[in-house]
């Protein structure tokens, strides 16, 4: 089966493409790297022709507001037209535990923009709603830090390894589309002050966690259960973050 990655050259995307190649698939790696661009459609009937999925990893590569809500929504326009053209099947795309609880967040906001664009083609599709990676924790610190200091709310927090995140959207692309969504999430879930207290120390950082309820997240303040699951349906992922650290070093 062809299945084509938009962002396959990316950290999720990247593993999508040797994931689904290792499994007998040809898996296509569609980005700006490879000649395909979804804002300006260069590339795109080339890269779906004879396409069975579509996965869409990509992400804007600004989250300013108004930056992110033109490449969400113009990207996404695109993409679709160009896979009913080409008669593709079935539309997976990756998006985030929590997109519809932060209205606060223009880039959440533009992520909730290109799902209702999803939801309204006539396109068959699957949308994967994952919790933060581990793979961007440093830079979520690096974020919040305030001089010696990193101020973090007190709310739930499960992150992700990327890997899990692959194999989820793996397994939502070559199964039956659900015309919904499912959740992924890490299989820990503690409190985003003590994970990245816990962190900071695992990584040597001298830098100070402060618990600060008024700390944002891409904009926008979060209450208890803004960035976990919903109910107790989602998917967990095999690697804690202790582990994935061992593995990587990172």
């Amino acid at each position: 089966m062809k299945i084509v990655i938009i962002g396959g050259t990316g950290l999720i995307g990247s593993k999508l493409v040797t994931r689904l190649g290792e499994h007998g698939h040809e898996a296509v790696a569609a980005s700006p790297k490879t000649g395909v661009n979804t804002l300006t459609g260069e590339g795109l009937a080339e890269a779906l022709a004879g396409a069975s999925v579509v996965i869409d990893v990509s992400n804007s590569p600004s989250f300013e507001d108004a930056a992110a809500l033109e490449f969400f929504e113009t990207s996404t326009r695109n993409l679709l037209a160009a896979e009913a053209e080409a008669g593709v099947d079935h539309h997976v795309a990756l998006s985030v535990v929590g997109t519809e609880r932060l209205p606060q967040s223009g880039y959440f906001r533009a992520k909730v923009v290109q799902e209702k664009l999803i939801e309204k083609s006539s396109i068959p599709f699957t949308i994967v709603h994952a919790t933060q990676f581990f793979e961007f924790a440093r830079g979520i610190a690096d974020a919040a830090a305030d001089g010696d200091t990193v101020r973090m709310p007190p709310v739930l927090f499960q992150p992700i390894a990327g890997d899990d995140v692959a194999r989820a959207v793996a397994r939502a692309a070559v199964g039956a589309p659900l015309n919904g969504r499912i959740e992924v999430a890490g299989p820990e879930q503690t409190r985003m002050d003590e994970f990245f207290r816990g962190a900071l120390a695992a990584w040597g950082d001298p830098r100070e966690v402060v618990t600060d309820p008024h700390a944002t997240y891409f904009g926008a303040e979060l209450s208890e259960r803004s960035l976990v699951p919903e109910g107790g349906g989602a998917v967990l992922g095999e690697l804690t973050y202790a582990q994935w650290l061992g593995r990587t070093g990172c």
